[in-house]
């Protein structure tokens, strides 16, 4: 009876799928979207993770973490996943191994160069590719895993990483096995940003989605397959038609990224003669953009946490000697840490940037700003002349007496229609056409500067080569740019709340490295000297008890 009673429970507890998750910020839960889509899995799903063999103890962690989510996706979608941990390096042929990292580097996956520091001050260095690919049927994406956020500790990276991890496993696997593939389009036909200087998000955006560009054309309902509209620095002025095309896209629930410069400077004045000067540039969206609840403010933020750019500083007559110098023009934009689109993200880099005001009297939309200046800014109005002499003469630090400019918003809500009581057969030659005068809920991202989306372009005499967004030429720097564009994109589409997991928050419980140094020989002693105190207590204790007894 005992062994048939053994057997029948474990095989009733083998088919049941029960799991407590004791920790304080639950994470090991999987959250609702992801289990909706693991449930909805129809064919297997093979995961390769690039993150094996000997590395440093933080690593370690990352991929201890990582083989954990894998594990509570396998059970969650009835073992459809699988998975294998590969070291890359462990190839004995060097030539092979070579062959391996290239393949890698091409396919997607970015290498850091780490170093391990031991007990006696010995460095050790070690590349890694942070990341995985993963497998079903016959496609293929890559998942680099690692944060980059330049303005963390390493301790902090890696538990952002391991914040992030479910995220960026499950929307891979949303993206390989959806049955539908969101339109996106890039507007055309108002001075925007060209195919070159948009390059490189179009082509990360194209993993995702489909991707198009075109003129509006004052064509009413030809925005209608499309998830999100991108406007990208346009610089002429706006049709009443194209507006009213617009504005009817977005009462019918359609997701705009607007990317504006209120105020035109012109780099390549500046760059050619040093110096330029500052316009003000109206777009004929100012109605448009305040009937929806914000406004952007054609004046000029100078911030004293900035990029840096090239100057010539060799002495007239001499060879060309190119310094880098911090250019209070270039703000960087320190993101809001706090919601999905911009939580963990490195800083962002931004050209002549404007700053954002919202409207309070605008009701059924929520607000809530994405991206801000630092602590020491200031604003100054067009017109103005800008001359790099302003290296050598900055202001006062007394005069940046501003602090934390809103210059990304995100809103949410039910918009009113600016073409409201007005009559709109002029724009669209349609008379019986009844004009939408409330959306539906809906979502758009206003940024105050265009070159937020601009990738450098390298120009050869066969054709012109997009550079990395968010990559400094000059320094080598990786900013945010990219990262934020992708997670606006996403969390602008996202219609099961999917984006709302990157605001997992995992806690860091840090040593205190300073105390491990002091007391250390002292926790040593303990750990090596109490068990064996104890052990040897208790065994005297036992001894005594047992002669009490059996003396008597």
């Amino acid at each position: 009876m005992t062994l048939v009673i053994a057997v029948l429970l474990a095989f009733i507890f083998s088919h049941i799928y029960y799991r407590v998750d004791l920790t304080s910020e639950k994470r090991y839960s999987l959250s609702a979207s992801t289990r909706q889509i693991l449930n909805k899995l129809t064919n297997p799903v093979f995961v390769q993770v690039y993150l094996d063999g000997e590395m440093p103890v933080g690593f370690k962690k990352l991929r201890r973490s990582a083989k954990d989510m894998l594990d509570e996706f396998r059970i969650q979608s009835g073992k459809k996943i699988t998975y294998e941990f590969i070291d890359p390096f462990d190839i004995d042929s060097q030539e092979e191994k070579e062959e391996m990292m290239k393949t890698l580097y091409e396919k997607g996956l970015q290498p850091i160069n780490i170093q391990d520091r031991d007990e006696e001050g010995g460095v050790s260095q070690k590349l890694v590719f942070p990341g995985l690919i993963m497998n079903y049927n016959g496609m293929e994406m890559m998942v680099n895993i690692l944060e980059s956020n330049s303005s963390q500790s390493a301790a902090q990276k890696l538990n952002s990483s391991i914040e992030g991890l479910e995220y960026k496993m499950i929307q891979a696997i949303q993206n390989l096995s959806a049955d539908t593939i969101y339109n996106i389009a890039f507007l055309e036909g108002h001075g925007e940003l060209d195919e070159s200087s948009v390059g490189d998000i179009t082509y990360e955006l194209a993993k995702y989605y489909n991707v198009d560009r075109g003129v509006i054309g004052g064509k009413l309902n030809i925005l209608d397959k499309y998830a999100v509209l991108i406007v990208a620095k346009p610089e002429l002025k706006f049709s009443e038609a194209d507006k009213f095309v617009i504005d009817q896209y977005i009462m019918n629930g359609g997701c705009v990224l607007w990317l504006l410069d209120a105020v035109h400077v012109s780099s390549d004045s500046l760059q050619s003669t040093g110096f330029t000067a500052g316009l003000y540039r109206p777009l004929n969206l100012v109605d448009q953009l305040f009937k929806y609840g914000i406004r952007v403010n054609p004046k000029i933020v100078q911030d004293r946490q900035c990029s840096l750019i090239p100057i010539n500083i060799a002495l007239a007559g001499q060879q060309p000697r190119f310094s880098p110098v911090p250019w209070i023009y270039f703000p960087l934009l320190t993101p809001f840490n706090n919601h999905p689109v911009t939580k963990n993200l490195n800083l962002i880099k931004s050209e002549f940037i404007n700053i954002l005001d919202t409207v309070s009297a605008t009701t059924g939309v929520k607000r809530k700003y994405l991206l801000y200046t630092s602590k020491f800014s200031r604003l100054i109005s067009p017109p103005v002349g800008i001359s790099l002499e302003e290296i050598r003469n900055p202001p006062a630090p007394k005069e940046f007496n501003l602090s934390y400019l809103p210059v990304a918003v995100l809103l949410e809500g039910s918009f009113e229609s600016v073409f409201k009581n007005r009559p709109t057969d002029r724009y669209i030659g349609e008379i019986k056409y009844k004009v939408i005068e409330k959306s539906v809920p809906t979502k758009m991202i206003v940024v105050a500067d265009g070159d937020v989306i601009r990738n450098e372009v390298r120009h050869t005499a066969t054709r012109d080569i997009p550079l990395s967004l968010g990559e400094d030429r000059y320094t080598k720097q990786i900013y945010g740019n990219k990262d934020f564009i992708l997670n606006a994109v996403n969390y602008l589409i996202d219609d099961i709340n999917l984006m709302n997991i990157r605001s997992k928050e995992l806690k860091l419980r840090l040593l205190n490295k300073e105390r491990i140094k002091k007391e250390q020989f002292k926790w040593k002693l303990i750990n090596v000297m109490f068990p064996v105190l104890f052990v040897i207590f208790f065994g005297v204790l036992v001894l005594l008890i047992r002669k009490r007894r059996y003396t008597g």
